[in-house]
Parts: structure tokens; C-alpha cells; sequence
């Protein structure tokens, strides 16, 4: 199974790391993409603070944090072109862990501004499995209507409770 694990800039960057792992020890072709907050989040909630500044040692650096025995595709977060944001490639399922607020209201309202979101409108539109690992508390009403609408959409929203 083709998965595709977008990690959002919200905190709780853990669920990311978690989530790759556990996919990976389950056999998934894992392919990752991270957005450009993400990467600062995972650094001082997951890593020592000091982020790697190339994309290889990136790379390196989330599969020492995922610490899996498989590897996985890392994809670039400014790239439109990865196979996923086209719906002739759509992955079999996505997994936006954690998800930020601002992303989930753009996927709700198809605004396919970065190429996360532009995968997650994909995914929608395929009818593929997208869950959502919302990373917010206390919810407000804006919150609560747009998870109503990417449920409607199809996703599966699924808050965050440690």
C-alpha cells in the first residue's frame, strides 16, 4: 500500500514520527512530505533544535527520528510535480499527522496552495483514504465547520489526544 504521511506545522510533531514508524514496521511504501514549519517543529519538539540544512541530510536526520528498518521516499514540500499531486497517480490512502488548523480549513475549502494540501484535494477527489490528525484544543466554531466539511468531503478527522 502506497501511503503518503504529510507532517503540517502544527505541534505534536511526534504523531508524524510515530505514525512513520508504525507504517513502516507494517510493510507501507512510505512516502513522507513535510512542510517548511514542520521541519522547525519536528527539530525543537522531536530533535536537539538544530535543523539539517540540505534536503539528503534531512533525509538522514527524520529516518534516525522514525528509526524504522525500511526506507522511505522523502518528498521536496515545494515540488508540484511528485506523482501524488496529480489524481493519476493518487496514493492509496494519506495520513496528515499532525494537522495543523490552517491546513485542514484549506483542504476543506480546496485551496491547494502547497503541494500537501494540493495531495489532500487529490486524494479527496480520487475518493482515497485521507485522515486527519487535527492538533488543536479548545476547538472553536470555525475548527468545528471545517472538520465537518472535509468529513463530508470523505475524510476521517481524527483529533489528536494524548
Amino acid at each position: 500500500m502506497r501511503v503518503l504521511l504529510g507532517i503540517s506545522g502544527a505541534s505534536g510533531a511526534v504523531y508524524g514520527v510515530r505514525v512513520a514508524a508504525l507504517l513502516l514496521d507494517r510493510g507501507a511504501d512510505l512516502h513522507v512530505l513535510a512542510t517548511k514549519t514542520a521541519w522547525e517543529i519536528l527539530a525543537a519538539e522531536v530533535g536537539d533544535g538544530k535543523l539539517p540544512a540540505s534536503f539528503a541530510a534531512r533525509k538522514r536526520w527524520l529516518a534516525r527520528l522514525v528509526s524504522g528498518t525500511r526506507p522511505f521516499l522523502l518528498h521536496p514540500e515545494d515540488d508540484f510535480r511528485i506523482p501524488f499531486a496529480s489524481g493519476s497517480n493518487a496514493p492509496d490512502a494519506m495520513i496528515v499527522a499532525p494537522c495543523s488548523m490552517g491546513t485542514l480549513g484549506r483542504i476543506a475549502h480546496g485551496v491547494s496552495d502547497s503541494v500537501l494540501t494540493r495531495c489532500a484535494d487529490v486524494v479527496l477527489k480520487e475518493r482515497k483514504a485521507l485522515v486527519l490528525v487535527a492538533r488543536e484544543t479548545p476547538l472553536s466554531v470555525v475548527h468545528l465547520e471545517n472538520m465537518l466539511a472535509v468529513a463530508r468531503a470523505g475524510a476521517h478527522v481524527l483529533p489528536a489526544c494524548p
